[in-house]
């Protein structure tokens, strides 16, 4: 079975020293850069298409700056630029809604710069002893570190695509499996020890250590919920009832004049369509709902008498209760067959569409379609340490970030675990996220 774009073939990952590894997963995310962005404009990958993302451009280019001040510099490569020259690209120096504005590299200049540091990076990497063992290089992390940085920003230039309206961006999408219609039923996940976290050599700071939790038995969605579920919570008037809403959320929905998810428009009274980079179609029921913030997540799950799982209640039901599992369907490899990963599709799969990647216990889509909200804020582990700099986690923790589980279809194999935490402000909603609900057993 062949893997998702955006990784390296998994069936090279597994065995081979973490060297091998790190230059399969470095490429594959350059490849997925390259492509993701060949056809765009000029005009288009340098203007500002949204106060909340950065220029296209921007990403580029900062992503080899990153590359060059941990794979290079960080390990005593030579230095490509002035250090002043990271402050341009520098997240948290300048808000993106400022960034057009910074004297960026054009696209020729950036993607030449880039390909100056991988290279640089190729040659020291040949040089680099496997059994390093300082914490930047035991197995392979800070290349794992930054392989997943730029995987991560291949998924926000995916949102910034999906936010451009000034040019039409269509990208060819890979056909998804389209099973029959699938039973939308609860599964209960017994109570008792589990293990959060983990301690593997490309895990990041925050998924550190792997820490005992004790949970109460609960019921979880086998499925995420779908575009049909949520259009009957818009239909039947969820989002006119301050009853379902967090008081914050209903006063974002309020001054925002939110009605229904993003990118959502109603065509006639039973009819909707979304718009998808570019195209507008109409509203597949049978997708997991993506676009929506947490407010909308927790104000839905209300409205059905649910709730949104803890991020300890999410990670228990991936693992099946093995502590060691990194993916829901066990330790092998991610291939196509487990889910919706790499950015090929474009889109949430169906419900239903991956029954491989299904968990021991019967939970389906967790890992792959759309990122899902959980209940639980942003907060290190007991014993946390920041590894190897605050400004990846630390910064974010507190109840204002709300933490999100799973992956979507944007994000690449490389940066999806069972263990993988991503969090947002509960207002987001360009990001590609969903959720499933949960309840307490009684």
């Amino acid at each position: 079975m062949p893997s998702q774009v955006g990784s390296a073939d998994p069936s090279r990952v597994s065995p081979q020293p973490w060297k091998a590894r790190a230059w399969l997963e470095l490429e594959a995310a350059r490849r997925r850069t390259q492509h993701m962005l060949s056809g765009v404009p000029e005009a288009e990958l340098v203007r500002q298409h949204s106060p909340l993302m950065s220029p296209l451009v921007w990403d580029v280019a900062h992503v080899a700056n990153y590359e060059e001040q941990w794979l290079l510099r960080a390990l005593g490569g030579p230095a490509l630029t002035d250090p002043a020259f990271d402050a341009v690209y520098d997240a948290f120096r300048h808000p993106r809604r400022t960034r057009s504005a910074l004297p960026l590299l054009s696209p020729e200049a950036a993607f030449a710069y880039a390909a100056r540091v991988r290279e640089a990076v190729r040659e020291l990497l040949e040089r680099l002893p496997e059994d390093a063992s300082e914490p930047l290089l035991a197995g392979g992390f800070v290349f794992g570190m930054v392989a997943q940085h730029e995987q991560q920003h291949a998924e926000t230039l995916a949102a910034t695509l999906q936010l451009m309206t000034s040019w039409e961006y269509r990208p060819a999408a890979r056909a998804l499996p389209r099973p029959g219609a699938v039973p939308l039923h609860e599964v209960l996940i017994p109570g008792g020890p589990s293990l959060q976290g983990s301690d593997a050599a490309w895990a990041y700071d925050n998924e550190r250590p792997a820490h005992p939790v004790d949970l109460a038995p609960f019921f979880l969605d086998a499925h995420p919920t779908t575009n049909g579920d949520y259009l009957v919570f818009v239909e039947s008037g969820g989002y006119e009832d301050p009853r379902w809403w967090h008081p914050e959320g209903w006063a974002f929905l309020q001054a925002e004049g939110i009605r229904h998810p993003l990118f959502w428009a109603r065509l006639g009274p039973r009819d909707w369509a979304r718009r998808r980079f570019g195209s507008v179609e109409p509203l597949p029921r049978d997708e997991p709902v993506q676009h929506v913030c947490w407010y909308e997540a927790d104000a839905y799950a209300r409205w059905a008498g649910k709730r949104l799982p803890t991020e300890a209640e999410w990670e228990r039901a991936a693992t099946g209760g093995a502590p060691s599992r990194a993916f829901p369907w066990g330790d092998a490899p991610i291939i196509a067959a487990h889910a919706n990963l790499g950015g090929e599709a474009w889109a949430p799969a169906p419900v239903g569409a991956f029954p491989e990647g299904r968990s021991s216990e019967g939970i389906w889509g967790l890992l792959g379609d759309v990122w899902e909200w959980t209940a639980s804020g942003f907060g290190g582990y007991p014993g946390f340490r920041a590894h190897p700099y605050r400004e990846y986690s630390e910064v974010f923790f507190g109840p204002g970030h709300k933490v999100l589980r799973g992956g979507s279809w944007a994000s690449a194999p490389v940066a999806v675990r069972n263990s993988f935490r991503n969090w947002d402000l509960p207002i987001r909603r360009h990001i590609f996220a969903g959720f499933r609900c949960a309840r307490d057993a009684r």
